[in-house]
């Protein structure tokens, strides 16, 4: 399993918002949802030098809305789905916006059903500790899926 590390400054996403309230498949239908209505926020993606988005994100926070793991292991809380957008930016009807705070992450490709437990099994094997929500990445660049593991609170 390959690791990285990396200090992610605060950013925001503007996407469909759901909770594990809403069902077992919730996220499913999240993403459905975004990807059916994107053309209402593609204009407002951030996109880098190269004119590509920076980042597609599946965010999670508790239910309190403070970024901290989901609770009840891993059972209960929020997620958004959508596309990393200028802080300033306003999310359109319908739409909801997260901004998160800087953290650094570790981050590990996200290739198999068991990524995400392989990554906790990383943070313990190497005294680390999850300091918030762990978040999915789509990379728009290269398609692959990434998940990122807050290992440390920055103070912007």
């Amino acid at each position: 399993m390959e690791v990285n590390k990396r200090i992610k400054k605060s950013f925001s996403v503007i996407g469909k918002q759901g909770s594990t309230e809403d069902g077992a498949n919730f996220i499913k239908a999240l993403w459905n949802d975004a990807n059916s209505n994107f053309n209402e926020v593609s204009c407002l993606a951030k996109k880098d030098k190269s004119n590509i988005f920076t980042g597609i994100w599946g965010l999670m926070s508790d239910l309190s809305y403070s970024f901290k793991p989901w609770e009840d292991n891993f059972t209960k809380g929020l997620y958004l789905a959508g596309i990393e957008v200028e802080d300033s930016t306003l999310a359109p009807k319908g739409w909801i916006k997260w901004t998160v705070p800087s953290f650094e992450y570790i981050i590990i490709k996200n290739d198999n059903n068991d990524s995400f437990n392989k990554g906790l099994e990383y943070l313990k094997e190497n005294n680390l500790c999850l300091v918030g929500a762990a978040h999915d990445f789509i990379s728009p660049q290269s398609g692959d899926n990434f998940i990122y593991f807050p290992i440390r609170k920055i103070i912007d």
